[in-house]
């Protein structure tokens, strides 16, 4: 699905559940990692998690996008559009959209897990960024650190 495409469906989608147009543009954003789609603000574009479409298929897609409209309209009308808001709460169960979108299963499945220990106290410590040891100290008795692989 092209970029032109997903703003059609999204148009469409606006037309039939808001009775409402879309007037601005719908795009796949291949930066998104954790979330399904989101409305930006300022310029009033959706943006969409392509691996959200690939994976789950086009129901997903619906569901995010009507999800994304609700902010949409809600914003452009000055009306509560923010998730803790009783507005977009109402609109979204009356339009069928999803609260959260579901979960991707290899999101982070792939990241590399960087292990130190203290050369005083033995602490082991977990992390996901590397670390400078020469710049970090332990945490409980503040001695040097060292990486294990």
């Amino acid at each position: 699905m092209t970029n032109e495409e997903l703003t059609e469906l999204t148009r469409e989608l606006s037309d039939k559940w808001f009775s409402k147009p879309f007037e601005h543009n719908a795009v796949f954003n291949h930066r998104l990692r954790t979330t399904g789609g989101r409305y930006m603000l300022s310029s009033h574009a959706i943006e969409v998690n392509p691996k959200h479409y690939e994976h789950f298929g086009r129901e997903e897609l619906i569901s995010i996008l009507k999800h994304e409209l609700c902010h949409y309209h809600l914003h452009r009308e000055g009306k509560g559009y923010k998730h803790s808001d009783r507005e977009f709460k109402s609109l979204l169960r009356k339009v069928g959209g999803a609260r959260h979108c579901q979960t991707l299963p290899d999101a982070n499945h792939n990241r590399k897990v960087h292990y130190y220990e203290c050369k005083q106290c033995g602490a082991k410590f977990k992390r996901y960024r590397r670390m400078d040891t020469k710049k970090y100290v332990c945490g409980y008795c503040r001695g040097s650190l060292k990486k294990n692989e």
